[in-house]
């Protein structure tokens, strides 16, 4: 995983894009404290800088309805748009990210990236993606089989585009898929088979370049998410570690050299409040000592690992503080274990 990743994990700090911050120079410069830069999206900024907003650029049938901050796909028109789609495909600049959809992620380009172990970006999951947007009729197009095909192609070549462009700003870059919506599928009454997620997910990875890598902040089946042809997995951790650690398929995914990033750090004010660097490291210690008694050794964890904040937040009273003071201590909590292990 070294040589696909370009870089260990080594207990290096990263976060999710969605930050509460609406002015953007503050929002770079927290993401830049990270030892894994990352672009921020700033939905409080713009409705233009919602994830799946970027996501749906360019897509046939889209409509983008800002006064009312909604956003879905229009059938007739999709069928409409498919033949122009269909002959732009292969170009690049298609599937850029404009500088309407997000001045934040040109602004972050535009930075010298090259002396970071890595830098990251990330684009909406196709699955999380399909579930979210809805039809003329409000029903998710996660249902129309023709429209949720495009929809994994559309997104798997987003992905590719923003890895190439990162790359050529730093040799070690990666994207993940952020995928908030995974756990749905494996409700009884969601109708999208977890099945035919498994294989369409798998051939949506097949086709990613550079790592791959996913993120998700919610419960979904364990072993369905570790059987994915994935090398990077962030998770929240705070929350959900001490169940995550107790699976085979864990130890698996690290022997195969993959690398794990533990949201450990909680951004909500009340969580947040009762933690400091010795409360978080000894939670994340104990789920390392869990792997440890199945036989994989810590300091080998502790290279396979990445640390980060353990959810997105925007909805604390303090706006940014909160989210602000968890990246610090995050830092610290790295600071920490790399002088244990590493």
């Amino acid at each position: 995983m070294v040589e696909k990743l370009g870089f260990s994990g080594d207990c290096a700090t990263t976060a999710m894009g969605i930050m509460p911050h609406v002015n953007t120079d503050e929002a770079l410069n927290l993401a830049f404290t990270m030892d894994i830069p990352f672009w921020p999206q700033l939905p409080r900024l713009s409705f233009y800088e919602d994830m799946y907003v970027q996501a749906m650029e360019r897509f046939p049938g889209v409509v983008i309805d800002e006064e009312h901050t909604r956003i879905s796909v229009d059938t007739d028109r999709f069928y409409e748009e498919i033949p122009e789609y269909l002959e732009r495909e292969d170009e690049t600049d298609y599937f850029r990210l404009s500088e309407q959809y997000s001045h934040v992620y040109r602004r972050f380009l535009s930075k010298d990236l090259s002396s970071y172990c890595s830098v990251r970006g990330q684009v909406i999951s196709p699955i999380s993606l399909t579930l979210k947007i809805v039809d003329e009729k409000d029903k998710p197009i996660v249902y129309n089989d023709e429209i949720r095909g495009v929809a994994f192609s559309f997104i798997q070549k987003k992905v590719n585009v923003q890895y190439e462009e990162l790359r050529e700003k730093n040799g070690r870059a990666f994207v993940w898929v952020d995928d908030p919506g995974l756990e749905f599928i494996f409700n009884a009454m969601c109708g999208y088979d977890n099945n035919k997620a498994k294989t369409e997910l798998t051939a949506f990875f097949d086709g990613i370049k550079g790592p791959r890598g996913l993120h998700l902040c919610g419960r979904p089946d364990w072993d369905f998410l570790l059987s994915l042809n994935i090398e990077v997995l962030s998770f929240n951790a705070y929350a959900f570690g001490d169940i995550f650690v107790t699976y085979d398929r864990v130890k698996n995914f690290l022997e195969k050299g993959n690398i794990i990033s533990w949201g450990i750090v909680p951004t909500y004010y009340e969580e947040f409040s009762k933690e400091d660097v010795k409360s978080i490291a000894a939670r994340l210690e104990n789920m390392w000592m869990v792997l440890e008694h199945k036989g994989i050794d810590r300091q080998c964890i502790a290279r396979q690992s990445i640390l980060a904040p353990a959810t997105c937040n925007l909805l604390n009273p303090d706006k940014t503080i909160t989210v602000e003071k968890s990246f610090s201590l995050l830092n610290e909590v790295s600071l920490y274990l790399k002088e244990r292990y590493l």
